[in-house]
């Protein structure tokens, strides 16, 4: 599994970095997405000859300069992957950065004096699919195509079903967290009818509290249904991180001002769990 989710974290980390960039215009980042899903899907382009080296001199994180200037790199080793993993990793890459374009667009010229909305439940369950609940598909997909049944007894679709709701809920709750820094730049992912109305916007977040719990349950029960110790491990840590990070949010009241963190005390308790979490019987 390794060669083909580590080539996929590289690629849409690196999309995220084009992405998220601040003070780059909208619409240069939009057009160097657009050309990097491009050249993702094989369509050769000379995007990289110059806006591309110029978005990397601005780069102030170390590592995200290297990661784009080693690019290449990241290119080649989909291209040495066996034909059906490639087309999974392109598949989850290009999926994240339709939800990438979307966001850019959605909430462009967005400020805390005019904030910008999602316009209802579909639209934010459609980004957070498109952002992390694809990658529990392709983190499936990817397991059955390297390892088969030795990757989980349980029929795929199922599995499938099980993954793509626990990346939703692990997105809902960076949605949740993010929210102090979203709100203060007019970013309102929570569907609302009016962002600036404080009462509802406490209401919108208990709410999808509880829906971030209910999904997060999914990655409990996708963990278990796994055959190695290890990939169980894996599958189940974030979801137990991210429980905790509902539970610290949900003993908040109001709106927090700041992004809250679990403690390290809380990670290193989710990780012992982690690692003896049981397969299902």
């Amino acid at each position: 599994m390794r060669p083909a989710t580590g080539t996929g974290y590289l690629l849409a980390r690196a999309s995220d970095t084009l992405a998220d960039t601040p003070g780059i215009p909208v619409d240069d980042r939009l057009e160097l997405l657009d050309a990097f899903a491009a050249k993702l899907i094989g369509k050769d382009s000379l995007w990289r000859r110059d806006k591309l080296k110029n978005f990397i001199a601005r780069q102030d994180n170390e590592a995200e300069r290297t990661l784009l200037e080693r690019l290449d790199e990241c290119f080649d080793g989909l291209a040495a992957l066996d034909a059906l993993q490639a087309d999974a990793v392109r598949d989850v890459v290009s999926t994240i950065i339709s939800g990438q374009r979307l966001d850019l667009i959605r909430f462009d010229e967005a400020t805390a004096a005019k904030p910008k909305v999602l316009k209802g439940e579909d639209e934010l369950e459609d980004y957070c699919y498109r952002v992390a609940g694809c990658v529990g598909g392709f983190w499936t997909r990817i397991g059955f195509l390297t390892m088969g049944e030795r990757f989980s007894d349980s029929k795929p679709d199922d599995l499938d079903a099980l993954g793509v709701r626990y990346g939703m809920g692990l997105q809902l709750v960076n949605i949740l967290r993010d929210m102090p820094e979203d709100l203060a730049n007019g970013r309102c992912y929570l569907p609302v009818s009016n962002p600036i109305d404080r009462e509802e916007l406490i209401a919108a977040r208990r709410n999808w509290l509880t829906h971030a719990s209910v999904w997060l349950e999914s990655g409990r029960r996708y963990a278990s249904r796994l055959q190695h110790l290890r990939l169980r491990a894996a599958s189940v840590l974030p979801a137990l991180i991210g429980e905790d990070t509902v539970a610290l949010l949900a003993q908040s009241e109001g709106l927090p001002k700041q992004k809250l963190k679990v403690s390290r005390g809380a990670v290193r308790s989710s990780l012992w769990k982690a690692i003896w979490w049981p397969k299902k019987t």
